[in-house]
């Protein structure tokens, strides 16, 4: 591997991890009170709940389209977002957060590993680095959301 790819995978690691101007999840969530979780401040169509759940499921949907060419997306949008603004029970919310976790290590994993360039075999012309690149802008994107919505409810800083 030489040095500019092994920079490249670097900084896509880095960014997927929630690198350089982004929080990570784990920052996110760390130290949010159970109560919060299905809290929807006024007039913000989720909660902090659906954030998670959305998250969780679209970059398992981007995991799974790099690895599986059966793979079959769920429909957009309805079964992007869960309808209940609160998980079930903790042991729903400790299974959304742990699967979110688990998959972005699977993730980091491949891109150290794949091809980085080549076109995904059973795509329309996605790569795996354009395809980690989304993972990462969009987990970025509701982290802030997640951030935002804590602050609203004070319980953030």
């Amino acid at each position: 591997m030489n040095n500019e790819h092994k920079i490249l995978i670097d900084e896509v690691v880095h960014l997927l991890q929630g690198g350089n101007a982004h929080a990570d999840i784990k920052k996110a969530l760390a130290g949010l009170p159970k109560k919060l979780r299905g809290a929807k401040p006024d007039k913000l169509p989720y909660s902090i709940w659906q954030l998670v759940e959305h998250i969780r499921i679209a970059q398992w949907d981007m995991l799974e389209f790099c690895k599986d060419g059966s793979h079959q997306s769920p429909k957009w949008p309805d079964s992007y977002w869960p309808k209940a603004t609160a998980p079930e029970s903790d042991e729903a919310w400790n299974k959304a957060v742990e699967q979110t976790n688990k998959d972005l290590d699977e993730l980091i994993a491949l891109v150290k590993i794949g091809d980085l360039y080549s076109k995904i075999p059973h795509g329309d012309g996605q790569t795996l680095l354009r395809e980690a690149l989304q993972a990462a802008d969009h987990t970025a994107y509701h982290v802030a959301e997640i951030i935002v919505i804590r602050r609203l409810l004070g319980a953030w800083g």
